[in-house]
């Protein structure tokens, strides 16, 4: 994606930088206490978090303290340097004993433009290998995603409009119904060809098993 997260330069990537809060939910909280918690862990320091993601120091300092929102792009170069789950920056603590996703409390991130807007469509209480989302295109719209980990696969169907999905070079046309499944460990991109309709897919995201 594409995760949707997100990539040689790559899900014309929006660079790292922050973007406005979308309106389904305020993730920049929730996005600081992860970082801070999982570079913790890991021992990091802001300075050798910055040089393994290619983020900035002073942005992942305004996002541990809440004071930027990381567009997807960012998410994912910081998740890919953690290694951890896109999904895992973007949970909240808290689980409940039955999940219901209502669109209004989803969590939602956007590019920088707002062209390409990604839906978490599961229960985000504790990272997975498997995600779930809904992605959007704007009319015209381009994301670029740069490559995940090895092993990682999206296996993606689209629902709305037309889309052309580029695969390391290869550019293939989708029509709505038609789905393709990929290893998604190079560079590739995502264009809504249609420049009055915007593009609606669905993207399920599988990491490798971790030995």
């Amino acid at each position: 994606m594409a995760g949707t997260g997100t990539k040689r330069t790559g899900r014309t990537a929006p660079k790292s930088e922050p973007t406005k809060a979308t309106p389904a939910a305020d993730l920049t909280p929730v996005v600081g206490r992860n970082l801070k918690r999982f570079r913790s862990e890991r021992g990091l320091s802001l300075e050798a978090l910055a040089r393994a993601s290619g983020v900035s120091r002073a942005m992942l300092g305004q996002i541990e303290l809440g004071q930027s929102t990381p567009t997807i792009n960012v998410v994912w170069k910081i998740a890919r340097a953690l290694d951890v789950p896109f999904s895992a920056l973007i949970s909240s603590d808290a689980a409940p004993a039955a999940w219901f996703l209502p669109r209004s409390k989803a969590r939602v991130l956007s590019s920088q433009n707002g062209a390409f807007v990604s839906r978490a469509l599961f229960p985000m209480d504790r990272p997975r290998n498997v995600e779930f989302y809904e992605l959007a295109l704007a009319p015209g719209g381009r994301e670029d995603a740069d490559p995940h980990p090895p092993g990682t696969t999206e296996n993606l169907v689209v629902s709305e409009g037309r889309l052309a999905l580029e695969i390391d070079g290869d550019r293939r046309l989708l029509e709505p119904g038609d789905a393709v499944f990929f290893e998604a460990d190079v560079p590739h991109a995502y264009v809504n060809v249609d420049r009055e309709k915007r593009t609606v897919m669905f993207l399920v995201m599988t990491y490798p098993q971790k030995v």
